[in-house]
Formats: C-alpha cells, structure tokens, sequence
C-alpha cells in the first residue's frame, strides 16, 4: 500500500501588506527589501482570524479537490509554529470545525519544516492501514509573533495556509523522505518566549541570525535532496518541479543552482507570500497544480529547513 497526494487547497487572509506599506512604519523601502529577499508583498491575518480559521478555508478546498468528504477522514495534521491557543491542538479545534469526529488530530511542531515532517507522517499511517485518507495542513499567523520595529525580521513574514489530501493507493505516490534535525543551533533562529505565572518571560517574538541561517540553509538543502535522489536513485535530471520552502528567493536561487536546476522548473511564491513558514510548501504546491504546471507522471521535490534546527525533502510522483 502507499499514498498519494489526492487534492490541494490554499488560503491567504485578505489583508496585503505591500513593501511600500512597510516602509511607512520601519525604516526599509521597497528596494531594500526586494534586493535581499526578493519579497514584494504579504498576506496579514485579519483580527481575530487564527490558524485553524486560514486551515480550515485551505482544507475545505483540498477536500473538494480530492472529492471527498471530512467525515472520511482517518487523521489530521496540522502543522504550525503558530497554534491556536498552547492546548487544544489547531488540529483538534480544526476537526470540530470541518464537523468530523473520533479520528486521531495532532499537531507538528518543527517550524519551517513542519509540512515536510507531517507529510512524512501521514504517509506512514496510510502505507501502515492506519486510516485510507489522510489530511495534511501547514497554516500560520506569523504577524502574531513578529516585532513590527525590527526591520530585520518583520518583512520577511506573512500569514496563509496550505492542505493536502493523502489516500491509500496501490501506485505509489509520496515516493520517500529524509528528515533531519539538529538542536545545537537552537538560538540562531527561535522565539524564546514562555509564558510563565501569568505572563511572558523571555522575548515572544521571531528573533534571527540572518547570515548564518542563509549559509546553513543552503548547506543543508541541498545535502537533503542529494541525499533523497540517491535514496531512490533518481538522476536530478529527472526532478521535474522543485517546490521549496519559501524563506528568500536568494536561497531558492542558490539552492536550484547547487543542484543544477534552472528556475523555471522552481515554483516560487516567496514575492507574493513572503516567508509563511510551514504553509510555504503547500500554498506553493497547490498554486501550482491548479495553474497546470504540475502534471501526472511528473516527479516533485518538496524540502525545506526551519528553525531547530530542522530539514528534510519529500519525493513525490504526481
């Protein structure tokens, strides 16, 4: 038995935040940013609007795409670095609001590379007959943890939410992964906030390295599809779409010409979705299966890294 990826869904909050905006209360400008990140705009959640409102808009679409219905699903999950609340899940509290019940809901916690590490989880419970459907979310509202003074870090960031739906297959669809962590650079990309007695200690905003978060990431991005190609010995030549975490077109960038792959067979977001963490791979994703690009047959690469740190890649066949 394996999985396959059966529908997509997306959903971006209203709310556009352009560069120009920005720089009326920061000091940035449009250029500055765009030069360096390659972002134009953003998405902002609007008030009141959580993490499991943007999942639930992006799984209703994903569910009708799969043509299927919520109460045939096996499993939820949901992956996010913004919850919510600290418990219950986004997952259960997402569940409740698709109106479905009794199945196991959980949410992953690793950041940029959240999609990645639930997709590798899903899939297991489908090949392992655990459930016959699947559903896979990467939803935040980084606006909520973002210092709006900190240039350095506030205009990298927007909100959004991305879904898939995994079935049971008898051709393999979700092909493999490799995943990856290590904690010893936990303070070069962290909110290190808590809440304690009543109150926050620490600082709850997005706080970051930038130079060595680039030089790490694009280390380790592209040892991560080296290492997936190999695994399942597929020549690179044969990648026909890589869909990255969309941190910072820079990256991407270096990241493609590591591997030797040109940017037309990239899907890039980052100018219109800036950095939206574990939702980055799944908005880019269904973007791009329903504008056609991505066709039956063709081989996906899916990677990323976040803060943790981790990364990992997933190989698909569509």
């Amino acid at each position: 038995m394996h999985s396959r990826i059966l529908g997509t869904g997306s959903y971006l909050p209203a709310k556009v935040l352009t560069n120009n905006d920005l720089a009326q209360s920061v000091d940035t400008s449009d250029e500055w940013i765009l030069t360096r990140t390659g972002i134009r705009e953003r998405h902002i959640a609007a008030e009141g609007e959580n993490a499991s409102d943007l999942a639930l808009a992006a799984s209703r679409r994903a569910l009708e795409a799969a043509g299927i219905g919520a109460e045939e699903l096996g499993l939820i999950i949901v992956a996010t670095t913004t919850p919510d609340m600290i418990f219950p899940s986004t997952a259960c509290i997402l569940q409740a609001k698709l109106g479905a019940h009794s199945f196991p809901c959980f949410d992953v916690q690793a950041v940029c590379s959240g999609f990645v590490y639930a997709l590798t989880i899903a899939d297991l419970f489908v090949r392992s007959r655990q459930c016959r459907y699947a559903l896979v979310v990467g939803a935040e509202v980084y606006s909520r943890i973002l210092d709006w003074k900190d240039r350095a870090t506030c205009v990298l960031f927007g909100d959004g939410a991305g879904a898939v739906v995994l079935g049971a297959s008898e051709v393999p669809g979700v092909l493999g992964s490799c995943l990856h962590a290590d904690g010893a650079y936990t303070k070069m990309l962290s909110v290190p906030g808590q809440i304690c007695g009543g109150s926050v200690s620490g600082t709850p905003y997005v706080t970051m390295e930038g130079n060595s978060v680039f030089k790490f990431a694009v280390r380790v991005l592209e040892e991560a599809v080296e290492e997936l190609v190999a695994k399942h010995q597929l020549d690179k030549a044969k990648i026909d779409w890589l869909v990255p975490h969309q941190a910072n077109l820079r990256i991407i960038e270096a990241t493609a010409r590591k591997l030797g792959l040109t940017m037309d067979r990239v899907v890039v977001t980052v100018d219109r979705h800036a950095n939206t963490s574990a939702a980055s791979i799944p908005l880019a994703l269904d973007e791009a299966v329903r504008d056609g690009r991505i066709q039956p047959g063709q081989h996906i690469v899916l990677e990323a890294v976040g803060g943790g740190f981790t990364w990992g890649a997933a190989l698909i066949r569509w």
